[in-house]
């Protein structure tokens, strides 16, 4: 009977492990579909499967750091043939989130991102922090084998910490926000109306404003506010992720406000854009979400404190304060 529950454990971890590796590669195939080279090393303004690794540890586990090697190294063998540089690419990829999780942990993160203080660590720790590992090992890797110039590492480098970091920034959160959705039913219908009316002026304002060669992305930031004062993470976290990828799109093909701009004018505007973007929906979104939270603790305490009142002196707790006659 041991045996039989030990395995069960077993199998069940495998597959899971298989189902988020497939996930990793799943997500870098659609990371590369916005694809840019550097010094002939492909790099992408977002890679998802950095968002996907690190949810996965902090939400599963530090078991199921297997996931990124796999998915790593089937990604890696889709671009180009497998050499030695690929066990640098592998490593960084997986220490990067492994780490990250782990300074996470440290600090207390609630994955929930209740508190401004997680998402100030998910910033700074779990983005910044953190994919420094991947971007050195990645592009270290790459000059060590003679695949990338010395001179070039840091160009590459910058591109490589700047794509994983926009994962997590950009991806983590969203697959966060889903553990506290709610069943369908229990959600009014006025509120499915205002969150798609707000999804859908999102999309309209962000293809208007890339279809113009005029700077006004800015505009999208008052409906990224809206979402996170209404719907906290939940609802500003896909918003971020739909404005950032029709600018990704934009800055690739260097369309609209991105028109006219060299590759690296183009990544640096639209990382200062995906970086704004996340650290103001992160950060409002956590400042709203934890006003909230100490609201509801101040009505359970002051509801439990009239119930105490009620049952020393019947009646008291239902009058008015200050009583008539006193000062206010």
């Amino acid at each position: 009977m041991v045996r039989t529950e030990e395995f069960r454990r077993l199998a069940t971890a495998a597959v899971t492990i298989a189902a988020l590796a497939a996930v990793y590669y799943g997500t870098a195939r659609i990371g590369l579909l916005e694809q840019v080279v550097v010094a002939n090393t492909v790099v992408t303004p977002l890679w998802p499967p950095t968002g996907i690794a690190l949810s996965g540890l902090l939400l599963l586990g530090l078991w199921t750091w297997p996931a990124s090697a796999l998915g790593t190294l089937w990604i890696v063998s889709y671009l180009s043939p497998l050499d030695f540089s690929v066990l640098g690419v592998i490593a960084g990829n997986t220490l990067a989130p492994l780490c990250a999780c782990l300074m996470l942990r440290r600090v207390g993160f609630h994955p929930a991102l209740d508190r401004l203080r997680d998402g100030v660590a998910l910033v700074l720790l779990g983005a910044f922090a953190g994919m420094l590992i991947s971007a050195t090992f990645g592009a270290g890797t790459q000059v060590l084998t003679g695949s990338l110039p010395a001179g070039a590492f840091w160009r590459t480098w910058v591109a490589w910490w700047v794509g994983d970091a926009m994962g997590v920034l950009i991806v983590a959160p969203l697959l966060f926000a889903c553990r506290t959705v709610r069943r369908p039913w229990d959600i009014p219908v006025t509120r499915w109306f205002e969150a798609a009316a707000l999804l859908a002026g999102t999309a309209l304002v962000s293809l208007l404003t890339v279809s113009s060669t005029m700077s006004l992305l800015f505009l999208v930031f008052p409906l990224i506010v809206c979402a996170a004062l209404r719907f906290q993470l939940t609802g500003v976290a896909p918003c971020v992720l739909l404005v950032s990828v029709v600018a990704i799109s934009a800055a690739t093909r260097r369309i609209g406000p991105f028109e006219g701009q060299s590759l690296l004018e183009a990544m640096v505007n639209l990382q200062a854009l995906n970086a704004s973007m996340a650290l103001t929906a992160l950060l409002l979104s956590a400042i709203i979400t934890e006003q909230i939270g100490i609201r509801r603790k101040i009505e359970h305490v002051c509801s439990e404190l009239a119930e105490v009142v009620d049952r020393l002196a019947p009646g008291e707790s239902g009058r008015h304060w200050p009583p008539n006659g006193g000062t206010r």
